[in-house]
């Protein structure tokens, strides 16, 4: 496959909207309750854990798969970057949703799982003790992208895998603005699954 192509299929594989297809299976839309995002947070909201966890295997899955598929074809870590990140705009900004779409933290989860497994669990550490002391998922999530980078930069050898995790990481941020917003007003809701969330 030529450089553009790998990178068209890369996104567009990243831009399948498993929240808004599970949603739909399940009776709703997530764009249509809570917050409007279609990543598993608000679907849990939505539609309960079992909902949330089709919604987060399918996220992951279409940030690991490409990657997966180039390394192993063996394509140098320049282009696998450049396919990680066309998978991860996929999941921020999919064509299937008129350029919208999550936050991209499963999508890029399953980016780093095939790309640095061992920083990725740096960030999850950071996001599991974040996530424990705050029950605030999107402070989880930002602390988990800030931590990745440092973490990527130390333990691969990669400039370009560092290069990728920097803007990766930059994106997601900027894809929490309206939840940094609240947080600096101190609204941002905690989490709470299916009838708990509905009823807070």
């Amino acid at each position: 496959m030529t450089f553009g192509m790998l990178i068209a299929v890369a996104y567009l594989f990243g831009s399948i909207p498993f929240g808004v297809l599970v949603g739909k299976m399940r009776g709703f839309d997530p764009r249509e309750v809570g917050s409007g995002n279609i990543g598993m947070t608000n679907v849990a909201r939505a539609g309960g854990s079992s909902a949330a966890a089709l919604t987060f295997i399918g996220d992951v899955l279409k940030g690991a798969i490409p990657v997966a598929f180039v390394k192993l074809m063996g394509y140098p870590p320049g282009i696998i970057a450049w396919v990680a990140l066309a998978a991860f705009i996929g999941a921020i900004a999919s064509v299937f949703l008129g350029f919208s779409g999550g936050k991209g933290i499963s999508a890029a989860l399953g980016v780093w799982t095939v790309l640095a497994p061992i920083a990725l669990l740096f960030a999850l550490a950071a996001f599991g003790i974040a996530l424990a002391t705050s029950r605030i998922i999107s402070l989880a999530s930002i602390i988990a992208a800030i931590v990745l980078v440092p973490a990527v930069a130390l333990l691969t050898t990669h400039r370009a895998y560092v290069l990728l995790a920097i803007v990766m990481s930059a994106l997601a941020i900027i894809r929490h603005h309206e939840n940094i917003r609240r947080l600096m007003a101190g609204e941002e809701k905690r989490f709470e699954i299916g009838s708990q969330a509905k009823a807070g």
